[in-house]
């Protein structure tokens, strides 16, 4: 990869659209030691380079033959990110306009087995003294671009092409811009794929279309990565906007694709657990998600790890100066640590009635809480004008998603039966009060 290779030689070659106007070339010393599989392709040793320049030497030079040139290359993005990360390690942004000749070839010439630069030169009968090297390879990619542009019918036609082609250079080798057009400018669920169709990441927009021609014109190190590795991509339409990003959500947590982080986790193991003990007072606990606990005590929300539950909790603890003790954070025998510190204001001891400290429980509780108030059905806008989704929940617990015929009518209770629950995620309790909390109109029917 260009963020930790670096160049060894560079060719430039000027063309101003008729013919050859210069060229440059100079090997460069890498201030490393050249990798033996690139000694074996390019011939180019470390003595070779031992006294040749280093880039920041060129880099001036460079930047004034190419300014205002379009940056042409055969697999252009490959070779633009290694100059462009030279560059950046000068500390300077350098910022061409790309186009390939891969994309063009097998635009302008159809039907090829390979659209290698080796098969091309054999098709074509261009000769080169020295494959694998930098001004012979570029001057072979010069005569491909030339037969390219004799292909077209006019002046026009040959703008069309290379104004297209500058475009397409910001997609992957494998995804054109038809293809791209071809993509629904609807809400739903997307998913970017390697050459093996695994899926590399998943991600919901409002227009997917829209969205995945950000994506491969980012320009930040996340944007590299998905041009760099995708080769395909497909799509889940919602229409519902939260039903996106439901489904998002847990299938992420199915597919654990490796681009994706934030929610990749597969389960929350850690939970906060509340119950009443004799006295009354309301309890808070820090524990592990198991049948015995969602048994025996009320969920009030999950995390992704024990540490993480216990580390909210003794935040909520001193922020509402709840007890230690009644929070399962203090094993001492009478006062608790916070009581003795004048952080607690004696639930522990009978110092302060339960009326009082479940009230700043409560309040505590209304923070931290992810659950859901209820059993009700969401009808949102559906994947076309003939449909509604339906996003259900039972007792506070999230059951599925579904659709159903915006025409018809419905009984609350046959909602249930469409409604189909995806891969299971923790997730999914906070994203629906998030909705609701974020949208002014949400058609909710009680169950």
């Amino acid at each position: 990869m260009a963020r930790f290779e670096r160049i060894t030689e560079i060719a430039i070659v000027l063309h101003d659209g008729a013919q050859v106007t210069d060229t440059y070339s100079t090997l460069l010393n890498p201030e490393r030691s050249i990798p033996w599989n690139i000694t074996q392709l390019t011939g180019i040793t470390d003595e070779m380079v031992a006294h040749a320049p280093k880039f920041f030497e060129v880099a001036k030079q460079i930047v004034e033959l190419t300014e205002g040139a379009i940056f042409v290359a055969h697999n252009v993005s490959f070779d633009y990110s290694f100059v462009r990360e030279e560059f950046a390690r000068l500390g300077y942004s350098f910022s061409r306009k790309q186009l390939c000749t891969v994309r063009l070839s097998r635009i302008v010439f159809p039907g090829l087995a390979s659209y290698s630069l080796s098969n091309l030169k054999r098709h074509f009968g261009i000769y080169a003294e020295q494959s694998h090297r930098a001004l012979d390879d570029t001057l072979a990619t010069v005569q491909i671009f030339e037969r390219i542009m004799a292909a077209q019918e006019g002046a026009d036609s040959l703008k069309a092409l290379v104004d297209n082609g500058v475009r397409a250079s910001k997609l992957p080798q494998n995804i054109t811009l038809d293809r791209l057009h071809a993509a629904p400018e609807s809400c739903g669920v997307y998913y970017l794929h390697d050459d093996r169709g695994e899926v590399i990441y998943v991600g919901k927009s409002l227009n997917i279309r829209k969205r995945l021609f950000e994506h491969f014109a980012d320009q930040t190190p996340k944007g590299e990565k998905l041009r760099a590795g995708v080769a395909d991509f497909s799509f889940e339409i919602t229409g519902s906007e939260l039903v996106a990003l439901l489904l998002e959500s847990a299938e992420i947590k199915r597919l654990q694709p490796p681009i994706n982080r934030a929610l990749r986790l597969r389960q929350f193991t850690g939970c906060i657990f509340t119950y009443t003990d004799q006295r009354g007072y309301r309890c808070l606990a820090a524990g592990q998600r198991s049948k015995r606990n969602m048994r025996q005590l009320e969920l009030v929300a999950d995390f992704p790890k024990l540490t993480s539950a216990r580390a909210w909790l003794d935040s909520m603890a001193r922020q509402h100066q709840l007890c230690g003790k009644l929070c399962n954070l203090d094993s001492r025998e009478h006062a608790c640590f916070h009581y003795t510190m004048h952080q607690c204001y004696g639930a522990c001891v009978g110092a302060e009635s339960p009326e009082a400290y479940n009230e700043r429980v409560a309040e505590a509780l209304s923070v931290l809480s992810r659950g859901l108030p209820g059993s009700f059905v969401l009808l949102e806008n559906g994947r076309q004008d003939s449909e509604q989704a339906v996003v259900a929940v039972k007792d506070g617990q999230f059951l599925g998603f579904g659709f159903v015929d915006a025409g018809e009518t419905y009984q609350p209770a046959d909602l249930l039966e469409v409604v189909k629950k995806p891969y299971s995620d923790p997730d999914a309790a906070r994203i629906i009060r998030g909705y609701m909390d974020g949208k002014r109109v949400v058609r909710k029917v009680a169950l």
